[in-house]
C-alpha cells in the first residue's frame, strides 16, 4: 500500500468517525468508544464498498473518486444500519449525513487538489 492510500483512505476513516462522534454529542449519547465504533460500523463498511467500487487505490486523492465513494457510503450504509444494525434512518438524519459526508469525503480530496494545483502553478 502506498502513502497516498494509506492517507487517504484514513482521511475518508476520521471523516466517518467524526461524522459519527458529532452527531453522538449533538444527541447526549456520549463519546465512549464503543458507542462510536458500533454508529459508525455500517458506514465504516459501506466506505470499504465505496472504495472497491471506485477502485479508490489508483487514484486515493482524486475528487473524482469520491463522487463515486460518498453516495455508495451513505446509501449502502443507511441500508446496512436499518436492517443489519438495527437502528434508524429517519429523513433528517440521511439529510445530515448525506450533506456530512460528502462535505467531508469529498472536502478534503478539493483541498489537496487546489493545495497540488497551486504547488505546479508555483
Amino acid at each position: 500500500m502506498t502513502r497516498r492510500v494509506a492517507v487517504a483512505a484514513l482521511a475518508d476513516i476520521v471523516a466517518i468517525v467524526v461524522f459519527v462522534a458529532i452527531g453522538r454529542r449533538n444527541h447526549d449519547e456520549g463519546d465512549t468508544l464503543s458507542g462510536i465504533a458500533t454508529v459508525a460500523a455500517p458506514f465504516l463498511i459501506a466506505l470499504v464498498v465505496g472504495w472497491v467500487a471506485a477502485r479508490a487505490w489508483d487514484r486515493p486523492m482524486k475528487v473524482e473518486a469520491a463522487f463515486i465513494i460518498w453516495p455508495i457510503t451513505v446509501a449502502l450504509g443507511m441500508v446496512l444500519r436499518h436492517f443489519v444494525f438495527n437502528r434508524g434512518t429517519a429523513l433528517p438524519f440521511i439529510i445530515v449525513a448525506t450533506l456530512f459526508t460528502g462535505v467531508f469525503l469529498i472536502g478534503w480530496r478539493m483541498v489537496v487538489a487546489r493545495v497540488s494545483s497551486a504547488r505546479l502553478s508555483a
